[in-house]
Parts: structure tokens; C-alpha cells; sequence
């Protein structure tokens, strides 16, 4: 359905204007995070019509219960005439009596900014659209016109992705469309930088709602510019934005929550550290990760979340890719457009492989039945103890390690991951046909033959091996060093006022603490009978001692005092560094290697 929505445009103007649903939203009482939202819903053919606030938004993939902050709902028909409403399940609302027209006024309650949920306060109202307007079911293809009322008294203007139809009214082709489009009503600033790409020019817009210096959004604007070019570079074009637009959608504010979420045209960028304060480089790689998603999941789309579900979680098996190569590319870009160092960058890469490396969690689910976790964890919310820390990688970490991977492989037969996404891109993202893990599979033996391709997807993918990552990155003069000398315990520990510990979170399978049996909320007291106080820390007797020692450890579990005994074990993690550091000498021809892996000189 989304790559209709040029079409739609297109016939937009032979439709009659009973064919468009209508919005206003004011924001009078946004000291109190409210706003007033009225809607009409014209040449409504079935006698009951059903409005439903989403229980989803486009790029998340859990459940949210919009619904859970609307109230004064009131339905009336052409006339003004007060209809009834029925509730048969929690996000909907079915009205009958009608005359063919519904209006519904409603007020909704928003205070959490990010990229899933609405904000609105005396800074701002930042909208997420499933989170702040109604939808009828029945009418996912109407025209939707929505008209922003911002406040005057505060200086606010509108920053959308919607196609702007006079002053501030906005419109949308269809509901996929409409629920795409986030927005943000502040007092911002811009700016914006042109770019030509097969034959056309499209204008990179960076809006941002902050507290900071022009200064200092010139200098993060620079960065911008650079990440667009570099990007832009892996795929040989920029994707046709609609309108001959691409609008960053950032807010750095004290008020609103870190995050980043994609969109067909425009991203949003949360965070609560201005640009001043940190933000500089604590949010330029979520710039370099959303901006990437306009090709990669906006147009190079899997088929599973084709359309998108508003009333249910959307899974998909794909998110490996579709995040996790989004995640390799993040950093690699930082890198190649100058605004991080390849130090820096190949140092950044072990925290990642660590936990995916060392997690047991490979010997339950692949890459595939990873992302099909996405409905519990991608900002999902529950109140009862999982076992996450056994049972799942993010898939956005695994799939940037098989990322990596899969380009020092390529590379090793002069051949490149870079190449492969533009393969990727023009047989599926170009055209929008949407893909399947096997459409993924096929592209690969095309690009670099049966052999390679039934390898990779076979161990990698549909099973949970692990490559050969000391060879890959010495391919390119990085060395993988594991630590095999300091002593490992196997628990993250936090300390209590009388110098006890609390493990924190579930022991890994297979690590020293979780063979000894101790667990999650246990508390140690003490270690070889010496007891845990402020001078005498658990973290200082465990250095003390070396690998293979056995310690006994003396803990309470349930309100019962236990004794169990663990053998420290070699540190399991590894460090990432460029092999030169080290005081090897790398040969001329492995240089080159890494210079067009990362493209510097």
C-alpha cells in the first residue's frame, strides 16, 4: 500500500472533497499536556461506523494501547445532532444514527516525547500521529487533511513531512501515509542544504527544537551534510523523496526521552542532552542510523510489515537486515564522512560483538527468530521477570556483527557489502517491491555466487553460527584480542549500604556464577568468610585472586543465609583494535584493504 501513495496524490484532485477525513487539534491547555482534537468523517456508507485509536506505529513493532489516553469523546452528525457510542473493546468506538457524516471531538493526554508517543507542553507539541489522532478502519485509502492550530503566544510552527496545502493544513494521501507522518509544533530552527541526485534536486531539511546556540546547529549541521553524502554514496543515489524533501525532525530538550524512529520522508531525533551538553557526538550516530532507514526498511521493505498493522504487533523475520545491517553501516558511516576516526571507529566495534559473541542466547533462536522477538522488546512493556538475558540478542546488534562479517568476506573476494545493498536497492527498494529472507538469499548468490550465498544464509542465518572474525579483521590490519587473564565471576553486581552486593540481573548460562546457582536479586555477603564491606569490595577481592582460583561465596537467597562455591574463569571478552596500535607492522596491501572498507585515506 505505501508505494501507492503517489498515485494518490496524483488522483487526489479528481476526488471529491466528501472523500477526505478532516482534523483540527488546538493545544490551549498545554500546560497540562492536553490537547482538543475534532474530526470529520464525511459519506460514511454503513449504518454503525467505527472509529479506533492504533495500538501501533510505524517502525515499532509492540503493542502501545494509544486508546489509553483519550477521553470526552462525543460524536455528532451533520446537524449537530448527539449520536450514540458503544465501546465493544478498548481501542474503538462504534457510532450509529448517523446521516452520513460523523464529527468527533476528543481530548487526548500526551507527555512522553519520543519517536512512539506524543508530547505536549509550553515547549512543544511533538505528535506521533497513531498516538494522537483517530482512524476509521473502513476507510484506509480517503484522503486525510489535517489542520494544526499552534500556538501564537509561543512562537510555534510546523515541521511535517505531510504535503502542506495552505498556511497550516497539511495533507495525506491515504491513512499509511497519514500515520507516518510525525510532526513538531515548536519554535525551531532549520537548516537545509540542496542535493542532486539522478537528475533531480531534493532539499535535505535538519529541524531542530532546542535550547542551544545557532552556533552550535551550524556545527552539528556540518556533520549532517557529511552523513547524507556518505550515505548517499553506498546506494549511488538518494531515494525519490516525496515533494523533493527530506526533513530531520530533531528535539534536544530536557523534557523528552532518547530515541530515533524512521519515516518515509523525515525522522524523528529525541534526546535530552542539547548539543552543548554532549548531544554533539551522543546523537550523531542516530542521525547517521534513522537517515540510512530511508532506503533500508522505508523502500527496501519487508514483505511482512506490508501494510502496516494498526491493530495489531506487526513481526517480521527480516529486522537483521533491516535494522541490524542499518546498524552496521551506522558507525562505518560516522567514520567515512570524517566524524569519528577509524580508531575510533574499530575500538567502537567490540562492545557489540562482546554481547553478541558471548551470549548464550544463539543456541535458542537465529537472526530470523531474533527479530521475531521485536513485538516483546522494541519498547515493549511488561511487569513480570524475563529471561532475556539467556534467551535474546537485539537484533540490531546481531545483525550489524553479521554485517561486518558478511563485507570482510565479500571483501576478501573483491567484493563488497556496498555493492550488495545497491543490488538489494534496485531490484526491491528502487520499485518497492517488498522482500522476503529468501529474496534476501537469491540477491546474495546473484551478487556473489550459489556457493557464498548457501553458505552464508545457511550457517548465518538460518542457523546460529558465528564466522570467523579474527581471520576477517586481520583481513584488514584489526586485530581481536580476548583478555585471558583477568578473572571472570559472571555476575553484574550493584552495591547496598553495608558493602553487600545485589546481582542485578540473570546469570549468563554457562558463566561461573549461574553454574554455582546464584541468581538473579541474590545478595552476597561475603567471600571466603571474609565479609563484604565499603574498604573490602567485592570487585577488590575478586581482583586478587587469578583464574582457575575457587572461591566461597556466602549469600542470601529468599531470607535464607546459603553458601556456594565459584571458580573463576578467563575474562570472556574480547577488545577491537587497529593492529598498528599493537606494534605490528601491517603490509601495504592489507592498508589498502581497510582504506576501501572505510573509505579514507
Amino acid at each position: 500500500m505505501r508505494n501507492l501513495f503517489l498515485l494518490s496524490f496524483l488522483i487526489a484532485g479528481l476526488v471529491a472533497n466528501a472523500q477526505t477525513n478532516t482534523f483540527t487539534i488546538s493545544f490551549d491547555n498545554a500546560v497540562h499536556h492536553e490537547a482538543e482534537i475534532k474530526a470529520t468523517f464525511p459519506d460514511i456508507k454503513e449504518s454503525t461506523f467505527s472509529v479506533r485509536m492504533s495500538r501501533t506505529s510505524p517502525g515499532r513493532y509492540a503493542i502501545h494501547e494509544f486508546a489509553k489516553n483519550v477521553y470526552n469523546v462525543v460524536a455528532t452528525d451533520s446537524k449537530g445532532k448527539e449520536l450514540t457510542i458503544t465501546r465493544p473493546n478498548p481501542y474503538q468506538w462504534d457510532i450509529t444514527g448517523h446521516d452520513g457524516t460523523v464529527n468527533i471531538s476528543y481530548t487526548l493526554y500526551a507527555d512522553h516525547g519520543d519517536g512512539t508517543y506524543s508530547q505536549i507542553d509550553e515547549t512543544h507539541a511533538h505528535l506521533n500521529i497513531p498516538a494522537t489522532f483517530m482512524f476509521a478502519p473502513s476507510q484506509p485509502d480517503r484522503r486525510v487533511e489535517v489542520t494544526f492550530k499552534p500556538r501564537a503566544d509561543l512562537n510555534w510552527k510546523v515541521a511535517t513531512q505531510l504535503k502542506q496545502e495552505s498556511g497550516n493544513t497539511y495533507s495525506a494521501p491515504n491513512l499509511q501515509y497519514f500515520m507516518d507522518s510525525p510532526t513538531e509544533i515548536s519554535n525551531w530552527d532549520m537548516r537545509q542544504f540542496e542535493v542532486e541526485s539522478s537528475g533531480k534536486k531534493y532539499d535535505i531539511r535538519f529541524v531542530l527544537h532546542h535550547n542551544g546556540t545557532s552556533s552550535d546547529l551550524d556545527t552539528y549541521f556540518e556533520k549532517v551534510k557529511k552523513i547524507v553524502l556518505a550515505e548517499k554514496d553506498v546506494y549511488g543515489e538518494l531515494a525519490d523523496y516525496d515533494f523533493g524533501t527530506y526533513t530531520f525532525i530533531a528535539c534536544y530538550l530536557p523534557n523528552v526521552s532518547g530515541d530515533g524512529m524512521e519515516h518515509r520522508n523525515s525522522t524523528i531525533l529525541t534526546d535530552r542532552d542539547g548539543l552543548a551538553e554532549g548531544g554533539m557526538e551522543g546523537n550523531i550516530g542516530t542521525v547517521s542510523h534513522e537517515f540510512f532507514h530511508s532506503w533500508n526498511v522505508e523502500r527496501i521493505r519487508p514483505q511482512a510489515l506490508e501494510p502496516f498493522d494498526f491493530t495489531e504487533a506487526n513481526m517480521s523475520g527480516e529486522l537483521w537486515f533491516a535494522e541490524g545491517f542499518t546498524s552496521y553501516y551506522t558507525g562505518l558511516i560516522l567514520c567515512r564522512a570524517g566524524v569519528i576516526t577509524p580508531e575510533q571507529y574499530v575500538e567502537g566495534l567490540d562492545g557489540t560483538f562482546n554481547y553478541v559473541w558471548n551470549s548464550p542466547a544463539r543456541q535458542f533462536f537465529n537472526p530470523i527468530e531474533m527479530s521475531y522477538q521485536a513485538p516483546f522488546v522494541d519498547a515493549a512493556t511488561a511487569v513480570d521477570p524475563v529471561n532475556r538475558e539467556n534467551t535474546f540478542i537485539s537484533y540490531y546488534s546481531y545483525g550489524s556483527v553479521l554485517g561486518l562479517a558478511l563485507d570482510l568476506s565479500l571483501r576478501q573476494n573483491k567484493l563488497n557489502l556496498d555493492d550488495y545493498m545497491k543490488l538489494v536497492w534496485q531490484t526491491y527498494g528502487k520499485n518497492e517491491k517488498p522482500y522476503t529472507v529468501k529474496d534476501l538469499h537469491e540477491t546474495l548468490k546473484k551478487y556473489a555466487g550459489n556457493e557464498f550465498g548457501d553458505m552464508f544464509f545457511n550457517k548465518y542465518i538460518y542457523n546460529s553460527e558465528m564466522p570467523d572474525y579474527k581471520t576477517l579483521l586481520a583481513s584488514v590490519g584489526v586485530d581481536l584480542i580476548q583478555n585471558k587473564t583477568t578473572p571472570y565471576f559472571g555476575a553484574s553486581v550493584y552495591a547496598n549500604n553495608d558493602g553487600s552486593v545485589t546481582i542485578r540481573r540473570n546469570t549468563a548460562i554457562g558463566s561461573p556464577a549461574y553454574e554455582a546457582g546464584l541468581d538473579r536479586g541474590h545478595v552476597i555477603t561475603a567471600i571466603n568468610g571474609v565479609a563484604l564491606t565499603a574498604e573490602k569490595s567485592f570487585d577488590s577481592i575478586i581482583s586478587e585472586h587469578k583464574i582457575g582460583d575457587k572461591l566461597q561465596i556466602t549469600y542470601v537467597a529468599y531470607g535464607e543465609k546459603r553458601t556456594t562455591e565459584v571458580e573463576l574463569a578467563a575474562s570472556p571478552t574480547y577488545t577491537t583494535q587497529l593492529a598498528e596500535k599493537n606494534g605490528a607492522k601491517v603490509d601495504k596491501k592489507t592498508l589498502e584493504k581497510r582504506k576501501a572498507w572505510l573509505k579514507v585515506e
